[in-house]
């Protein structure tokens, strides 16, 4: 076999490494996110409109100051200086005054050298008013400032030549940021116009999925009043016969009971067909914690309500959330834990409505599956959901005796 040779290192590299104790690796870290957070505090400072701004005129004063300053020419009189000067402070209020600000800019660019301060201003001028005669007019004074030469005396003297590659050089210091604030103002047009579009969109898909919801209700309703409604028209019809037809008085207690409770019935689900159709829902027509005791009265489940105080301002929603918790709670012991007895308690416990159902072992087990209610198991899943748009608190399971507890928290508030 042939032995394998050790591969040369690659000449002219070197490979240094460094071992951080705890301690340095806990500056390094702090140092890094001390300049993070330096940096993300100067982004979201400059992300307010007033303080961005502030900043830019600061920058635009800096700028035109520095160009005045650095290159004054020997024996220059001293109103150049001054109105050059006084042109540089028209950076201060270029943004909201920007046509005054070209005006004071002219005489310091015209016997003087600030030009910066001239452009700044104009271009300012050209983004907010885009081309208008303020734009114009003032494009037409920064061009006769960069082609005359002051004193008038050496303008007079030069030769046609030199006028033409003033004239052409005054198109340049003019149009340059005549152009750059068409270019801002469009730009900042252009986005308002994407914004717009994406909203318009954003409205228009909004509109279809209310439109495809709409449907689906008005499908749903139809479907409710065609089946549902009429096994519920039945059932009353036929307990309104029995009621005349029973021969004995507990049989006849029954059937108006039956009929009774297949009307309420006929009336919610009208109620619920007609938010189906309209999407408006009625707070007047729902059931409350008023019709509480009118509830348990019907109830086919020994109750025992072992406390019941309901504190006066309860909004419309939570009462109708606490009905539902009860009603729902007495159902699923008539269909899963008959015989069984069921105690209720109400109270209010700081800003919240505490709703508990809890019942004991039935007494007996149903068999026979004949006698079993229909069960889809979304009961305590609506309850769910209910207490969760709520902001409240859930909790169901059984109990070491054998039986079923049912505890929802409900702000009052909501």
């Amino acid at each position: 076999m042939t032995p394998i040779e050790p591969q040369a290192k690659p000449r002219g590299t070197t490979v240094v490494t460094h071992t951080l104790t705890a301690g340095q690796t806990a500056d390094v870290v702090e140092q890094i996110t001390h300049a993070r957070n330096r940096f993300a505090s100067l982004g979201r400072l400059m992300k307010r409109p007033r303080a961005r701004g502030l900043g830019l005129d600061a920058l635009a004063l800096v700028v035109a100051v520095l160009d005045v300053w650095l290159i004054i020419p020997k024996n220059v009189e001293t109103y150049s200086i001054v109105l050059s000067g006084v042109a540089c402070t028209a950076m201060l209020f270029h943004r909201r005054w920007p046509f005054l600000a070209v005006l004071v800019t002219v005489p310091g660019y015209l016997t003087g050298w600030s030009q910066i301060a001239s452009m700044i201003a104009l271009g300012t001028l050209a983004r907010r008013k885009q081309w208008m005669w303020q734009t114009m007019v003032a494009a037409g004074l920064v061009w006769v400032c960069k082609y005359v030469a002051w004193p008038l005396s050496e303008f007079a003297d030069l030769s046609w030549r030199q006028h033409i590659f003033r004239g052409i050089y005054g198109v340049m210091y003019a149009g340059l940021p005549v152009a750059i604030g068409l270019l801002m103002a469009t730009r900042h047009q252009l986005s308002q116009r994407l914004a717009e579009l994406a909203a318009s969109r954003e409205r228009e898909r909004e509109l279809q999925e209310q439109a495809i919801r709409a449907a689906e209700r008005a499908s749903l309703a139809r479907e409710m009043h065609d089946v549902v409604s009429h096994q519920v028209t039945l059932i009353a019809m036929q307990a309104g016969a029995l009621v005349v037809s029973a021969q004995d008085k507990e049989s006849r207690e029954a059937a108006n009971t039956i009929r009774q409770l297949s009307k309420r019935t006929l009336d919610e689900l009208r109620d619920l067909v007609g938010v189906l159709r309209n999407g408006v829902v009625d707070d007047n027509t729902r059931p409350g914690l008023e019709e509480l005791p009118q509830l348990l009265r019907n109830a086919e489940v020994p109750v025992k309500v072992v406390e019941q105080e309901v504190p006066d301002p309860v909004s419309p929603a939570v009462s109708r959330a606490a009905f539902r918790t009860v009603q729902e709670a007495l159902t699923n012991i008539n269909k899963h834990a008959q015989g069984a007895r069921a105690t209720i308690r109400m109270f209010p416990c700081g800003s919240a409505l505490i709703v508990e159902v809890t019942n004991d072992r039935p007494s007996h087990e149903a068999t026979d599956a004949s006698t079993r209610l229909p069960s889809g198991g979304h009961g305590l899943m609506g309850v769910r959901e209910r207490t969760v748009l709520l902001g409240g608190t859930f909790h169901a399971g059984h109990t070491p005796e054998g039986g079923f507890r049912l505890c929802v928290t409900y702000p009052m508030e909501a």
